[in-house]
């Protein structure tokens, strides 16, 4: 953790939702004049697309067939970690780009799938910003939540994070269902030992809890929307957090536990930005005092 150098992570699963919270600071980021350095987590994928086939191929072979990018052996978390470690130190670090679509390596005359060259992040940035699978990942090797200094949970119930998985991957990747529930089955082991207890790491979680009926996603015909659900937003640590403010704010909002509020989803973008932006204001603030 930093004071000059301050650290947000947000981690989730792939389809929980990380990319809404992640515009959601983005728009904070741009109305109160923060510079943040971002870092995508599929960055610190250990291996490129094609390289990912055949180390899952060989994986298979060797009899292991949860071979996943939610695991650390397709990662790089111990750089992930130095890169943590070292910005809160120095305010820099390498980091490089994943690219994910033809439109997103069009510039750099690249392949899709591929990774760009490792670079030093500029100088001058306010705050650290990830998004990803493993931004408060804490292993035997390795301990990234201890470098942060905002972490927040992105975990809709799991039949709501499948809805979501399997409606993206068909429809912007292409995939049929069954490749996308092979996908989810082959992960699930890493689910459970390194997503999962992220959780338990996190200072704050954003539960999303649809009011509809999603007892087989697998069927689903559409996402249920935010207006057909409630977020839980949970409080690791409650002290300085203005709940009274929150629910005068945030209308059809109530308190569940001490360190919980319930927020309609439609209200969760405010509800993210009455929490979020008083924190990093107050992160800003820290640094510029030392």
């Amino acid at each position: 953790m930093s004071l000059k150098h301050p650290v947000v992570a947000i981690t989730g699963s792939s389809g929980a939702g990380t990319s809404s919270v992640t515009r959601t600071f983005q728009h904070i980021f741009r109305r109160e004049a923060i510079k943040p350095a971002l870092v995508e987590g599929d960055s610190f994928h250990r291996y490129d697309r094609q390289d990912m086939k055949a180390a899952m191929l060989e994986a298979a072979k060797a009899g292991n067939h949860n071979f996943s990018h939610f695991g650390p052996d397709a990662n790089l978390l111990a750089e992930l970690e130095t890169l943590f470690r070292t910005y809160g130190e120095k305010g820099t670090g390498k980091v490089r780009k994943y690219l994910h679509n033809d439109e997103e390596a069009a510039p750099y005359k690249q392949d899709a799938g591929t990774f760009t060259p490792w670079e030093d992040i500029p100088a001058g940035t306010d705050m650290m910003f990830y998004e990803g699978l493993h931004g408060a990942v804490v292993t035997d090797q390795v301990n990234i939540a201890r470098h942060a200094d905002l972490l927040v949970g992105v975990v809709p119930i799991i039949n709501l994070e499948w809805i979501q998985k399997l409606h993206r991957d068909k429809s912007a990747r292409g995939y049929s269902t069954e490749a996308v529930v092979d996908t989810i089955l082959r992960r699930m082991p890493d689910y459970v030992n390194y997503i999962t207890p992220q959780f338990s790491q996190t200072h704050i979680n954003f539960q999303r809890v649809p009011t509809v009926d999603t007892s087989n996603p697998f069927i689903a015909m559409d996402i249920p929307t935010l207006d057909e659900s409630f977020v839980v937003i949970r409080f690791r640590n409650p002290k300085g957090i203005d709940f009274p403010y929150l629910l005068n704010m945030v209308h059809d909002s109530f308190m569940s536990r001490p360190n919980i509020i319930v927020v309609p989803g439609g209200k969760m973008e405010l509800a993210m930005k009455l929490i979020f932006t008083p924190l990093l204001l107050r992160l800003k603030e820290n640094r510029q005092r030392v």
